[in-house]
């Protein structure tokens, strides 16, 4: 089988494409024919080396395909299920600790951009029904975190109000998500071609954060006085923002990097004279995947690809993804 490895130098221009063996199943596990990851910032960092991992990691923390072999004393699945990764494959329910999550996909263990694996059974879940594989590997990482976000966190109800930052996969989810719940949305970009996309989806108000820049008051006086859920991208870049932007009593969802927001400052005094509630998270747990799942079933929409490349063309895609272009996911099928 082949599978994409980071090479012993790190960086796009060293992975590496290597055989092995095809792999079978020991008692407990499946083996998965994977057919699609999808491409979530965390992967670009590992790709460029923002991520330390050992030489011949494989790398992607999503992926979608078939179980083609059952190990001994599997019942849960059979040969020809569809199946999807898990971003963290022990954390299966409750909250988070550090056992449950030092197994991270595709960074302290092998991820998904690899013909075939053996996983443990309880390390899956289903996918949607009529979902593509392509489809189907977009979920695990982004669609997860804002499920997590809006639902798990924030316990999005019918009329709340939801800024999305940006048109990245994760902010697609959410907004497609908030939609579906009944919220009203409420969305930033730089591009005035996503800003009419965005608006065609169902936004109500787009601001421009580069005319803008104080975009987070936009938000909070075109909203009429503010938004009760925000999900954070940009840490330190954004964050500022995010807190302008929030209502009286709001949630914060600190999701993310991007900009170089690794290191910010933030306004106390509006942080909690706005009575605001802020939490970190990462992704989630496989009992949270499996309600999303259902959540998804029930409604209408599907995930928005925006650009779909082959199994040895992950260094051009993450240079797409680098290039700030894309609306949606961005896949690799195989």
């Amino acid at each position: 089988m082949k599978s994409i490895a980071i090479g012993s130098k790190g960086g796009l221009d060293h992975l590496q494409l290597i055989e092995q063996n095809d792999p079978e199943p020991a008692a407990g596990e499946v083996l998965v024919r994977w057919h699609a990851t999808s491409l979530n910032y965390h992967d670009y960092l590992v790709g460029v080396g923002g991520i330390p991992v050992p030489e011949g990691r494989v790398p992607m923390s999503d992926g979608a395909g078939e179980i083609t072999a059952i190990g001994e004393g599997v019942t849960a699945w059979k040969t020809g299920d569809k199946v999807m990764s898990l971003f963290f494959p022990n954390w299966l329910d409750g909250k988070p600790t550090s056992a449950k999550t030092s197994a991270i996909s595709g960074e302290t263990v092998d991820g998904y951009l690899t013909e075939m694996s053996c996983l443990p059974a309880q390390s899956l879940t289903r996918i949607p029904k009529g979902f593509s594989y392509a489809e189907a590997a977009t979920l695990p990482c982004a669609a997860l975190t804002a499920w997590r976000a809006l639902v798990v966190e924030g316990q999005l109800k019918m009329g709340d109000k939801v800024l999305v930052e940006g048109t990245g996969g994760m902010s697609i989810f959410a907004l497609q998500f908030a939609l579906a719940a009944g919220a009203e949305v409420y969305a930033t970009t730089s591009s005035s071609e996503k800003a009419d996309r965005l608006k065609s989806m169902g936004v109500k108000e787009v601001v421009n954060y580069r005319e803008k820049e104080r975009w987070g008051r936009a938000i909070f006086k075109i909203s009429g006085g503010g938004v009760d859920h925000v999900l954070d991208v940009g840490g330190g870049s954004t964050m500022q923002q995010s807190i302008e932007a929030a209502a009286m009593g709001g949630h914060i969802s600190s999701i993310g990097i991007l900009g170089n927001g690794r290191k910010g400052e933030i306004t106390f005094p509006k942080l909690f004279f706005k009575h605001l509630r802020m939490t970190g998270l990462a992704v989630g747990s496989r009992m949270m995947q499996e309600d999303m799942v259902c959540a998804i079933e029930l409604s209408n929409w599907r995930p928005i690809i925006d650009r779909s490349f082959g199994f040895t063309e992950l260094a051009e895609a993450f240079r797409y993804q680098a290039s700030g272009a894309h609306f949606g996911k961005i896949v690799l099928a195989y």
